[in-house]
């Protein structure tokens, strides 16, 4: 029997998977997947990302609007983001956070987009589901300001230095690591960090279709990540910690019931 395993973001509702959806579903719970959360970019994909977890059980969504569309808020999207994360099977608030790296919308209405979505988070008591890119700097002190009035906090897909590892553990925040620590190329360091973080603050992600995970055998055709690699993820940062995949899949599995609210069939 394969260890359960839970992917804390995937991208399920990309136009990449929409001939094939199904199949790649099923493909992850063969793999041994027991529950998926699927991610909102904006408010168009998290209302699409809710209507694909309300068709199965096992699948649940995050409400929110990245940094890269922070320009897009409105003065109803508070409220549009509200009426979602009433919904049962909508478990966090995000994706939200700052990315300065991209620079895809203005920094003043990337700042002002997280902090109503931590408003959000504080008002309904989900956790908060984080990106930040080259922003730690501003990041920072916006989520120390909040985080004693937030339930739980997860910065995923981390790929930061050592200090900003640090920081965000200060916080008492989960940390999510996706295939990024399988790139010989960008994540040696990454790979080295693993250590630090403590064990019941650590969950696995693919943020599917991105990430592919550079060690595949064999490689694959396609350059799309499928939420079924995660094993892949799993075996690297098993590795990496010196555990069995099996006793790291419990681990993870159990972190991200318990910080989502959602069984995790263990």
């Amino acid at each position: 029997m394969r260890a359960p395993l839970i992917d804390i973001g995937i991208n399920l509702g990309h136009e990449s998977f929409d001939h094939d959806r199904s199949a790649v579903l099923e493909a992850a719970w063969e793999a041994g997947l027991v529950a998926m959360i699927l991610t909102g970019t904006c408010l168009h994909a998290s209302q699409k990302a809710s209507a694909l977890a309300s068709t199965h059980p096992r699948l649940y969504s995050t409400a929110g609007v990245h940094p890269h569309d922070a320009a897009s808020w409105r003065k109803d999207t508070s409220d549009a983001l509200r009426t979602l994360l009433a919904l049962d099977h909508v478990v966090a608030v995000g994706e939200t956070g700052l990315d300065y790296y991209r620079d895809f919308s203005p920094r003043d209405q990337q700042r002002a987009a997280l902090c109503a979505q931590l408003e959000l988070a504080v008002e309904t008591r989900l956790p908060v589901f984080l990106h930040q890119r080259d922003a730690h700097v501003d990041f920072l002190p916006i989520l120390t300001e909040y985080r004693s009035s937030l339930s739980r906090a997860v910065v995923h897909c981390f790929t930061g230095t050592r200090d900003e590892l640090e920081d965000y553990l200060a916080l008492d925040m989960h940390i999510g690591i996706t295939g990024w620590v399988c790139d010989e190329r960008r994540g040696i360091h990454l790979a080295e960090m693993l250590k630090d973080i403590p064990k019941d603050r650590l969950m696995i992600e693919t943020d599917s279709p991105y990430l592919l995970p550079r060690t595949i055998i064999p490689k694959p055709k396609s350059r799309r990540n499928v939420p079924a690699n995660l094993v892949w993820v799993l075996q690297m940062v098993a590795q990496c910690l010196q555990l069995s995949t099996e006793e790291l899949a419990r681990q993870t599995t159990t972190n991200a019931g318990d910080f989502f609210g959602i069984p995790t069939l263990l």
